[in-house]
């Protein structure tokens, strides 16, 4: 396991996916994660530490998590399969550990939100350098082009001036 931290939340130009850069803490390597737009957004708004008037989805799985004291120890992206990441979400339940199958987007989502670490696995890290960039699915629906546009022309000081 390799200790990671998010180090960039990007646009992939190819496909107008977004991607989330993990890099391993304190070290040179880098995994690059397709995410969706949504999930983008979440991970962005807990980066830049965006509070909005009402919990989104992360923040109120966390406050359920908090309400019966279950502790998010760490997530780890344990596997790549068909270009497809995965993840769990490792947490604490009356001392003892439960892991939870996740996407590594809400996994990272909720690890941002916890102050869990994050982990990737080396066979993820191999496996990652090998990735089939023409199976990436190209964003083609009109409604995912306008989220598209939107997210990317959006900067940290235009989410104050949307309520949701």
């Amino acid at each position: 396991m390799i200790k990671m931290v998010v180090s960039a939340l990007n646009i992939d130009p190819f496909t107008n996916s977004p991607i989330v850069i993990l890099k391993e803490d304190g070290g040179d390597i880098s995994v690059p994660i397709w995410i969706g737009l949504l999930e983008a957004t979440a991970i962005a708004s807990e980066l830049e530490k965006i509070k909005f008037s009402r919990p989104m989805t992360h923040d109120l799985l966390k406050n359920v998590l908090d309400y019966f004291q279950v502790d998010v120890s760490r997530v780890e992206v344990c596997d790549l399969k068909e270009n497809t990441f995965y993840a769990s979400i490792f947490l604490m339940v009356n001392g003892h550990e439960v892991s939870i199958d996740a996407r590594p987007s809400d996994a990272i989502a909720l690890a941002l939100r916890s102050d869990a670490p994050i982990y990737v696995t080396e066979q993820v890290i191999m496996k990652s350098r090998s990735i089939d960039m023409s199976a990436k699915e190209e964003i083609k629906t009109e409604e995912a082009k306008k989220w598209t546009e939107i997210l990317e022309s959006l900067s940290p000081e235009d989410f104050g001036k949307y309520k949701m």
